[in-house]
């Protein structure tokens, strides 16, 4: 641990900053997690693209496919390749609460930087702020590790701004990855101030948000390795002249990317998502590989489709 149980929002606030982005595992033809392949990937995020810190076997990872010694593999591989130079966040989550502790422990064990925990399914349960706030105290109670919170329509339900301030008030909660309607995520800003970082997935909000709320901390999804090549890196360059104030210039570089962003929106089919990444990802000379059940492969007709938005799409290779 870089830091003592009571230590973590300080030192969240002063680490956890910049892009981090959602990896995706690559898999082999007999369905193997290819590790080779990761970890060629983790070098070109964090040398090549600058990404400051990587968010590890959540759902863009397909971590619902993969055992559990394969998850605490994927903690270990993240770790070894990052280093000192990128963060690590990885996602524990699981509806075994048994589960969700034994991949938060190894996680800790290991020298991941911080952990994340998806809310919690909760069938029947109608009134849930009570629930949810035990929910995260028994976490924090047995870990030291800083956690982020993390709701998103999954749960079948969103967490209130209400009952995540709550939460953030517990030691070790760090941040939260809200994937909610921009006035909630606006409204828990203005109630936890600099308590916790706030943040969402959703790229083409992110220039706002700094601008707007302050935000420091990008959390996270694979834009920043989809929108992004070693010669191009105009989410990296806009971000960085938004921390800067500079926003007038940061939004002619964020907006200049809106061919790549309608590229994308435009190929991608409605139910294969992490099969249209890894195959934009093989595009961009990355690993993609393949994707478990329940995901779907692609069509060679969708891979024609994707090919040719995103050979006029613009990026620089």
């Amino acid at each position: 641990m870089k830091y003592s149980k009571h230590d973590a929002k300080d030192y969240a606030r002063a680490n956890m900053k910049g892009i981090w982005a959602a990896a995706l595992n690559p898999f082999n033809n007999d369905m193997s997690l290819d590790e080779a392949g990761l970890r060629s990937n983790i070098r070109h995020w964090v040398d090549d693209l600058d990404i400051q810190g990587l968010f590890i076997a959540g759902k863009q990872g397909e971590f619902f496919s993969m055992s559990l010694e394969e998850r605490k593999r994927n903690f270990e591989i993240a770790v070894d390749e990052c280093g000192d130079k990128a963060g690590t966040i990885m996602s524990v989550s699981d509806q075994n609460f048994n589960t969700v502790l034994e991949l938060a422990q190894h996680a800790q064990d290991y020298g991941a930087d911080y952990i994340v925990v998806h809310a919690p399914v909760l069938s029947f349960v109608q009134d849930r702020g009570e629930v949810l706030y035990q929910y995260y105290k028994a976490l924090c109670d047995k870990l030291d590790i800083g956690i982020a919170m993390w709701s998103h329509p999954d749960s079948g339900y969103l967490m209130k701004p209400e009952e995540c301030a709550r939460i953030a008030d517990l030691p070790n909660i760090v941040a939260i990855k809200y994937s909610v309607p921009r006035d909630m995520y606006v409204k828990l800003t203005g109630m936890v101030g600099d308590k916790i970082h706030v943040s969402t997935a959703a790229e083409h909000e992110w220039m706002d948000n700094i601008e707007e709320l302050n935000w420091k901390l990008y959390l996270c999804s694979s834009p920043p390795y989809h929108l992004q090549t070693k010669n191009d890196k105009r989410m990296h360059d806009y971000t960085q002249l938004a921390f800067e104030g500079k926003f007038a210039e940061a939004r002619k570089v964020c907006d200049s990317l809106n061919p790549v962003r309608d590229a994308m929106a435009r190929s991608r089919p409605a139910d294969k998502p992490q099969a249209f990444g890894k195959y934009w990802q093989e595009l961009l000379g990355q690993v993609g590989g393949r994707v478990r059940h329940p995901m779907l492969e692609l069509t060679e007709n969708e891979k024609a489709v994707i090919r040719e938005a995103f050979e006029g799409c613009g990026l620089k290779l």
